[in-house]
């Protein structure tokens, strides 16, 4: 004769089941696609470490190359695509010059390029970028000779990674590319990825321009004044230079930065045609982003360390995603200074 087990009770069946179903819903919590959202970081994109935008080389080692501002070499190409651009003045007459870095962009031509000055090299360093360039001061020169920073020099390698265009007149004919800098840094050796973290960003703001933060501006002689001027719809600043739209070459499009800042500081003669201008230490600076302006202070204390800026309590202000502008600027220094 067989035994036949008695009936489960219904609360212990209730039971069971209601164990199955919490079980069966955190294995799907536990194994779910995860949807953490990462402060200042866009979801989806890989973001570059100057200008926070989505950027398809993240973390490739930028290239800081020495720009002419001299009108004989306007419009410049490549300019609208630097993900950063530091300017300032380089003669006791207010000649300036510049130093476009590309992270994300390749442009087909970059270019003109000029040599290097003493100032621009702690600013390249601070931002783990290869320096390209075309010769240099006698200061320089030296400093880039005890290998203070992976360089690329068109002194030696013009006719290879460096090239001159006939129909301009020198010395504003020096041309390279992304492609080119990148092949010879391969050769030398340098690192290609960087090691800088990310500069603080956030994403665009909403509130409406206030009226002293639509247009920046610096007075520099020699056609060399520049203005940056808000244009809401795009939320950016467009750039003028002696008056004049600044244009790329490549494009043909006027230039824009979506964050302006001046850098307030001194310099002293040097010799001949060339001044030194102080780009360690600190001091005032005032930034222009989304239409509003922003009274802050500028810290470097070492070469090696990246330019930030703070509110007066020592806070490390955002910058918006995108370009930035870096005017650096100093009363001219005379030869008796």
């Amino acid at each position: 004769m067989k035994l036949r087990a008695a009936p489960l009770d219904m609360a212990v069946i209730a039971a069971i089941a209601a164990v199955l179903i919490i079980g069966i819903f955190f294995v799907a919590w536990i194994w779910r696609e995860p949807s953490i959202s990462v402060v200042n970081t866009p979801q989806g994109h890989e973001i570059g470490t100057l200008s926070g935008k989505p950027c398809s080389t993240p973390i490739r080692r930028p290239f800081a190359v020495m720009l002419a501002s001299d009108p004989e070499a306007r419009p410049l190409s490549g300019i609208g695509a630097a993900d950063m651009v530091f300017e300032m003045p380089v003669t006791p007459n207010g000649i300036t010059r510049m130093m476009a870095v590309y992270q994300c962009e390749n442009p087909s031509e970059i270019g003109s390029i000029r040599s290097a000055r003493s100032d621009f090299i702690p600013l390249a360093q601070g931002i783990d970028a290869i320096l390209a360039h075309w010769g240099g001061e006698h200061d320089a020169l030296a400093s880039l000779q005890n290998n203070i920073i992976d360089h690329i020099d068109a002194m030696q390698y013009e006719g290879t990674t460096y090239y001159r265009k006939e129909r301009i007149p020198r010395p504003h004919n020096g041309f390279t590319t992304i492609a080119l800098l990148q092949e010879r840094a391969e050769t030398l050796g340098y690192r290609a990825s960087t090691s800088m973290e990310p500069l603080l960003k956030k994403d665009a703001s909403r509130d409406t321009a206030d009226l002293q933060g639509t247009t920046a501006s610096v007075s520099w002689p020699q056609h060399m004044d520049v203005r940056f001027s808000y244009d809401a719809s795009r939320h950016a600043y467009a750039r003028w230079r002696g008056g004049e739209p600044e244009i790329d070459a490549l494009t043909k499009q006027q230039v824009y930065a979506t964050v302006v800042i001046r850098v307030d500081t001194d310099a002293s003669f040097l010799r001949d045609q060339y001044i030194r201008v102080r780009t360690l230490g600190t001091g005032t600076a005032t930034i222009w982003q989304g239409g509003k302006k922003i009274s802050a202070l500028w810290k470097k204390q070492r070469a090696t360390d990246p330019l930030r800026f703070t509110d007066a309590e020592g806070r490390e202000v955002p910058l918006e995603r995108g370009t930035i502008w870096i005017l650096i600027d100093a009363p001219l220094p005379s030869p008796s200074s």
